[in-house]
């Protein structure tokens, strides 16, 4: 009787209100992972040839890094006012929106990580024939897959977090039962959002870390290898030196 009176007495955890609301928890849910899936993927593809141009010169990453840099600094209610003329009051807007504020953090790991690609192996690369968008396939990004898919995670989640702002334009997934709950502040359903919206997050950099061990198996290969012991002449075992890099 208590749990089916929660909604009257507004507890933070209620169960009548999962069972009475759960198309509208389940329709939030979708439009939260739709859009944040969008965008993060536009965001990927508008980011690749920014950091490859980035990569060509001081005098192309300077006004790069620093454009994704002001787009990140702009309040989601400033940015959403600009944008608003073109895309209107739609899903558009807000995933224009949180595609700019992805691209100051996947940017600068896709650079980071291309730059980081030793030397030798572009030298060894161009050796065997190898031109210059074979070598950017098949040799630099797989080197820099580490960095890309570290970006990548960390864009995730914050899109994660930042797709509850579209509820201003009431396009914000789980964001707007956040919004429609404050006025009468409806603890359960402010509650049951945020803790959605939290799992989501985890659960979507656990996929991309499942992801990333997938595409970059030789990353745990040598890891084992400097955690497996080396045995001494006497037969006890003694711990592998492993030189970084």
């Amino acid at each position: 009787m208590a749990e089916q009176n929660c909604l009257v007495t507004n507890d933070w955890i209620c169960g009548e209100y999962l069972r009475s609301r759960g198309q509208e928890l389940t329709d939030a849910t979708v439009q939260h992972i739709g859009i944040t899936v969008v965008s993060v993927l536009i965001g990927l593809a508008v980011a690749f040839p920014l950091a490859l141009l980035a990569r060509r010169g001081r005098r192309f990453a300077g006004p790069v890094l620093g454009l994704t840099t002001v787009l990140y600094t702009v309040p989601s209610l400033a940015m959403f006012s600009l944008l608003l003329p073109l895309f209107g009051l739609s899903a558009a807007l807000v995933v224009t929106g949180l595609v700019l504020y992805s691209l100051t953090i996947l940017v600068r790991n896709i650079l980071a990580g291309l730059e980081a690609v030793p030397e030798e192996a572009r030298d060894a690369a161009r050796g065997m024939g190898y031109g210059p968008g074979r070598l950017l396939w098949e040799v630099e990004l797989p080197l820099a897959l580490p960095a890309v898919m570290a970006g990548l995670r960390m864009a995730t989640v914050s899109t994660v977090a930042l797709t509850t702002v579209g509820s201003l334009v009431g396009k914000g997934g789980l964001g707007n039962l956040i919004e429609d709950a404050l006025p009468s502040f409806f603890k359960a359903q402010v509650l049951t959002a945020a803790v959605l919206c939290v799992l989501l997050a985890v659960a979507a950099d656990l996929l991309l870390l499942g992801l990333q061990r997938l595409l970059t198996p030789w990353t745990r290969i040598s890891g084992a290898v400097g955690a497996a012991p080396a045995k001494t002449d006497a037969g006890s075992p003694a711990p592998a030196t492993v030189k970084a890099g």
